[in-house]
């Protein structure tokens, strides 16, 4: 079998290829193994599942291997938001949760994310101790199980309830007052995903005319990858336009990520969120704080941080880098490219439920069309242009390995004035211009992120890497 390596976020496979039972009974013994080790074993471990194909399955083989550890466990009454679960960590005086999920990964996959005490991603040091505990586990093949039925009468086992626990921590972080008073017209799409219901609702108890998209289970996912990306969102595009609504919002499969659409149907990328959701936090709901951002993220959250006074921290590509930062106290908002964020006095772990509600505050503070807010702030604070690439690693591994070892010191015209190693190589090039190369920690590939102060630069960035790799179209 391949080894089981956990990612930038938890460990995800290939149903019945590597994500077998075997496999995932395997994971839940290294987590109660660890668990013990902990000193952990008499505080309650939560397990959830998202909407994917057999996650109730895989949850049930979890439970029946933790409580044949000895260890209590609450297994949630229904697929849920890998955040909600997280915040049912600290609600329920926790020792962690496991959650069955391969997140925005197309429908064959499914994975596992482990939760610590804390609520937030697993660090390195934690997924490691995780990796040697299965090796053992491997070599020696022992895992011990019960059966449910057994776990219940001997009260190991509990079914619980978590949504609306959840759901009245958001009401806490959201201004419902705000958006009682608006007359707002907003498109949900749930992409068949683990939030169904939960923008919508609160939204609908606004009294906000809300209109709810792909909000059934469908473990296939309509045939797309549950990514909330513009590519993805073509339906929620064309719905806003055709409805006139306010705007368009969207989770992906577990709803830990975001995706935003304007009135005018265009996508905003995560980018550009983040820094409304600074100015909304900051102008509007006079907070302060951190910004902490990964070293793939925007470089106009900088000039945000600094306008306003605030310290700009950067961080490896990971949510559990932020959630680190966030540990530390005093982070305004923690965020991420690819669409996770979250702010002061929630979890340290991403959100897309809460993004949304906040960037629907946003709108009802301002009482203007969220297009307008964005032109606003880019007149502000100025805008830059942002794209990833993804070159598949099989293809160009020698290629690619050399690039990291030996950046080159010209990309286009642009000289690089120097290099960030914090997390694969970031050339920081003359003008304000930045590319980031870097193996994905999730898929069998490399991403290379560029960013430039204006559009002409960003296509000469993307010439210069389409020079590196004549025969993969960008």
């Amino acid at each position: 079998m391949h080894a089981i390596r956990f990612g930038t976020d938890g460990w995800r496979a290939i149903v019945a290829d590597e994500f077998t039972t075997a496999n995932v009974r395997i994971v839940a013994q290294a987590i109660a193994s660890y668990t013990k080790e902990r000193g952990q074993q008499e505080q309650p471990l939560l397990v959830g599942h998202d909407t994917r194909f057999l996650g109730r399955r895989f949850a049930e083989e979890v439970v029946q291997v933790l409580t044949g550890n000895g260890i209590r466990t609450y297994l949630l009454s229904e697929a849920a938001p890998t955040p909600a679960v997280a915040f049912g960590v600290k609600h329920f005086a926790a020792s962690g949760a496991i959650m069955i999920t391969a997140s925005h990964n197309p429908p064959e996959y499914n994975g596992i994310k482990y939760i610590p005490d804390y609520a937030g991603p697993a660090s390195p040091a934690i997924t490691k101790r995780l990796e040697e505990w299965i090796a053992q586990i491997v070599q020696s093949g022992e895992v011990h199980r019960t059966s449910i039925d057994e776990a219940i009468a001997q009260k190991r086992m509990q079914i619980i309830v978590l949504r609306p626990h959840y759901e009245a921590h958001l009401r806490r972080m959201v201004k419902l007052d705000v958006l009682k008073r608006s007359s707002m017209h907003v498109v949900v799409d749930a992409m068949h995903g683990a939030g169904m219901g939960y923008v919508s609702g609160l939204l609908r108890e606004t009294g906000i005319r809300t209109v709810g998209l792909r909000e059934t289970v469908d473990a296939a996912f309509g045939g797309n990858l549950p990514e909330p990306n513009e590519k993805h969102l073509t339906l929620l595009r064309q719905e806003v336009v055709s409805r006139q609504a306010t705007m368009g919002l969207a989770n992906d499969g577990d709803a830990d990520r975001f995706g935003v659409v304007d009135e005018a149907g265009r996508f905003i990328p995560p980018n550009e969120v983040l820094v409304l959701l600074v100015y909304h936090l900051v102008n509007n709901r006079k907070l302060s704080g951190k910004i902490v951002r990964t070293v793939a993220t925007t470089h106009l959250l900088d000039r945000v941080a600094a306008a306003y006074g605030l310290e700009l921290v950067e961080t490896p590509v990971g949510f559990k880098y932020i959630g680190e930062q966030m540990l530390l106290g005093d982070v305004l908002l923690g965020g991420e490219e690819s669409g996770g964020a979250s702010i002061l006095g929630h979890i340290p772990e991403k959100d897309g439920v809460l993004i949304n509600l906040l960037i629907a505050e946003l709108c009802a503070w301002e009482g203007k069309p969220l297009g307008k807010i964005l032109r606003d702030v880019q007149d502000q604070f100025g805008e830059l242009f942002s794209t990833r690439i993804d070159i598949s690693l099989t293809r160009k591994e020698g290629l690619l390995q050399k690039l990291l070892e030996q950046p080159p010191l010209q990309v286009g015209p642009y000289a690089v004035q120097d290099i960030n190693q914090l997390d694969g190589r970031k050339l920081l090039l003359e003008e304000g211009h930045w590319v980031l190369i870097r193996p994905s920690g999730t898929e069998p590939l490399v991403r290379i992120y560029c960013e430039a102060t204006n559009l002409l630069a960003l296509e000469k960035i993307k010439e210069a890497i389409r020079d590196w790799f004549m025969e993969i179209r960008v």
